[in-house]
């Protein structure tokens, strides 16, 4: 959420920069501070109200203490009229509290200055790239061929249990998905990163602070008996670790990496987008969280740019990271890398992890702040990406590793399989 105090002090310049992102500002920012001048003037009204009764309040004892019983039974029928009249500013004061909370939360994230604009993915800016696409010999598979081929992914069997983008790994196929995850996890943990196990579910008041609610509402699954979500990403119960915590300046950045399933319902997704692994309601993913020092955050999210570039790269994928425009970025984003894998087999790039930095967008939602080396208190910026999610990058492992004799496995994760091919 945008702090209140920014859009009132930069009001022309949010809406221009709102209108990167294809959000039209002009008629709801100057109602947010329109609002937020009512908001002010009925705490003042209210609390003039409260100050004189406090003042009545000890003319009254003071009347009393003196034998003056009528002059002070007079002054307390005023003092009724002002407790009724503070009652009802304070109950306005409340409804237009709500209504500035209600508009502030329709509000997406500022993008950063270097955002490029434009409105759909072919405006993303590519700024940079390893390897190069390769077009395949015609007996290529696609990847949902190959699971069945070599046996390592049962889609009906998942469609069965429980339905359709619910695949089953078998053999090969979940010791390779137990391999990409053990690989992800030492990784993160070399570069520094601490592994926490957060729950797969969460409650509201988390899905709010990391702005999963309302903006993507209808994309998650709902335990409405519990009132409960279940996770879309690790992102949401990991920041939310820091929810209303006041951090140490030296103690920045805080880096965690967390392994788990993610679950999206995927809520409009049909068509070619949805074949085998490339986009399920159940994935497993493995999660880097950074809270960063707000001065410093640009470093940190060039920094994760990098090293998840080194993870892919590692698995021997011609990759590419795209600087996403300000049509394509999330409600929540400032700013976002999208990193994409070549799959040969379907002759396109697939997205297998955004980078991002909130600025104070989450922060402020959650109170997530730090306290600098003179004892003033900021909020914190937070950053998070995908390191990696596992369907795409199987599926590009698969289609882009397969012989006459089997399927390659890279290098670095024969460690971590056992096997060094799939046959």
């Amino acid at each position: 959420m945008l702090q209140l105090n920014y859009i009132r002090d930069n009001e022309k310049e949010v809406i221009e920069r709102l209108a990167i992102k294809n959000f039209d500002g002009t008629e709801i920012i100057p109602h947010i501070i329109e609002l937020d001048d009512r908001r002010r003037e009925t705490q003042k009204r209210l609390d003039d109200l409260q100050a004189q009764g406090n003042i009545l309040a000890k003319e009254i004892g003071t009347l009393f203490q003196t034998g003056k019983a009528e002059e002070a039974n007079r002054k307390k029928e005023q003092t009724s009229i002002l407790k009724n009249q503070a009652r009802e500013q304070d109950k306005l004061l409340e409804q237009i509290k709500k209504e500035l909370d209600d508009l502030l939360i329709k509000v997406p994230n500022l993008p950063h200055h270097s955002v490029p604009r434009g409105k759909t993915p072919e405006n993303n800016l590519r700024v940079k790239q390893l390897g190069e696409p390769f077009s395949p010999p015609e007996d290529f598979l696609p990847h949902w061929d190959l699971a069945v081929n070599y046996d390592l992914i049962d889609f009906n069997a998942g469609n069965k249990i429980t339905g359709s983008g619910f695949p089953l790994y078998k053999g090969k196929g979940a010791r390779l998905q137990r391999a990409l995850v053990n690989f992800f996890l030492e990784e993160a943990l070399r570069e520094g990163y601490e592994e926490v196990q957060p729950p797969y579910v969460v409650n509201t008041a988390s899905a709010y602070s990391t702005g999963q609610l309302p903006d993507k509402d209808v994309q998650m699954y709902y335990v409405n008996l519990d009132d409960l979500y279940l996770i879309p990403t690790a992102e949401v119960p990991v920041t939310n670790i820091y929810r209303d915590m006041i951090l140490k300046a030296q103690d920045l950045p805080v880096k965690n990496v967390a392994y788990s399933g993610c679950f999206r319902r995927e809520a409009g997704s049909y068509g070619k987008d949805v074949r085998g692994l490339n986009r399920l309601h159940q994935f497993d993913k493995v999660e880097i969280v950074q809270i960063a020092h707000p001065g410093k955050s640009y470093e940190v999210l060039e920094e994760m740019m990098e090293y998840v570039s080194r993870l892919i790269e590692k698995l021997g994928l011609p990759f590419r990271v795209l600087k996403l425009c300000g049509g394509d970025m999330s409600f929540t984003s400032a700013m976002t890398y999208d990193m994409e894998v070549w799959s040969a087999a379907q002759g396109r790039w697939l997205e297998v992890s955004s980078i991002s930095n909130f600025e104070t967008f989450q922060s402020n939602r959650m109170k997530l702040r730090f306290r600098d080396e003179s004892g003033k208190i900021h909020l914190t910026h937070t950053l998070n990406g995908s390191a990696l999610a596992l369907p795409r990058i199987v599926a590009a492992l698969l289609e882009n590793n397969q012989t006459p004799d089997g399927i390659r496995i890279p290098e670095a994760l024969v460690p971590y399989t056992g096997f060094d091919m799939i046959k």
